[in-house]
């Protein structure tokens, strides 16, 4: 027999690239499952996160920033975020506190109305804004729509995020869980190695590689005690390669010591890691490599 008095239902975040929606997913959850970084369009594909709490079932799609693509790639990221504002219970819309609406936070809003989607806007990064930055926010976007409610908080400290789920509550449908309650995603073990390793690899290399990484996790051992994972590198140039390796491999050793700690953090266990790089040019723009690299335009 059912139990009707479990909740649930899917919540999109969505948002322009770089607002910290992937830094506000990893705080739900109190674990890193989305790369982070100071680079916009971090998150290539929509990555789900489950929290269970009591009786009710949250269930976040972190998607892509909203952007002009200009690549193969960038258009299989924007078909991923609109297609995870279909069939959920709310959309919560990720801004900073800039007192502005960009165009594209606009055409967004356009697009929620048409589709009768209730919306919470949220307001992150309010821990390196001033109030009256804040308060100026919500006075320009609450002219301009009609949110369900608006919530200030800090993705980065925490402060606020709490306040989402109480919001979120009366959106959720009374229905059995899709997931078991100790879950919090439904992404398998190799791509969140994969994550965790492009995010040290944009973190570390800042300044100098832009956005023409990829990690492919070739090889995924798992025993009771160890992790045994080989991954392959992918950048657009050989002067990136170079870059990636560092002078006598000491970028990439830097690269898999900071990932294997996030990794042994997640796992609970040991892990060791193989890095490879290798040099695919104008990977972003040929499908054929995207499907090579484990983007798929027919799932998303």
């Amino acid at each position: 027999m059912q139990d009707l008095t479990q909740k649930t239902g899917f919540i999109a975040l969505v948002g322009r690239p770089n607002v910290g929606k992937s830094t506000l997913l990893n705080t739900l959850l109190g674990e890193k499952i989305a790369a982070v970084s100071r680079k916009p369009q971090t998150t290539r594909t929509s990555i789900t996160g489950i929290l269970t709490k009591e009786n009710c079932q949250y269930i976040f799609l972190d998607t892509p920033g909203i952007h002009k693509p200009r690549t193969k790639l960038g258009n299989m990221m924007m078909k991923s975020a609109f297609n995870a504002t279909a069939d959920v219970c709310l959309v919560m819309l990720v801004v900073e506190p800039l007192a502005e609406i960009h165009p594209i936070e606009k055409e967004l809003m356009e697009k929620f109305q048409k589709m009768g989607v209730p919306v919470v806007l949220l307001i992150n990064k309010t821990d390196i804004f001033t109030p009256e930055d804040i308060i100026r926010t919500i006075d320009v976007f609450s002219k301009a729509y009609s949110f369900r409610a608006v919530i200030p908080l800090s993705g980065k400290t925490g402060d606020g995020v709490e306040i989402i789920f109480k919001e979120a509550e009366p959106f959720l449908e009374e229905a059995p869980w899709f997931f078991s309650s100790d879950m919090i995603t439904d992404q398998p073990e190799r791509t969140i190695a994969a994550e965790i390793i492009r995010e040290k690899l944009l973190k570390l290399l800042d300044k100098e590689i832009p956005h023409g990484l990829a990690v492919v996790i070739e090889d995924f051992k798992e025993s009771e005690k160890l992790i045994d994972i080989r991954a392959e590198i992918f950048c657009e140039k050989a002067s990136h390669k170079k870059i990636v390796i560092g002078k006598d491999g000491a970028m990439l050793k830097k690269v898999g010591s900071f990932a294997r700690e996030d990794l042994e953090a997640f796992f609970g266990v040991h892990v060791n890691i193989n890095l490879w790089v290798k040099v695919k040019e104008n990977w972003r723009d040929s499908e054929q490599l995207l499907h090579t690299l484990g983007f798929r335009d027919t799932e998303i």
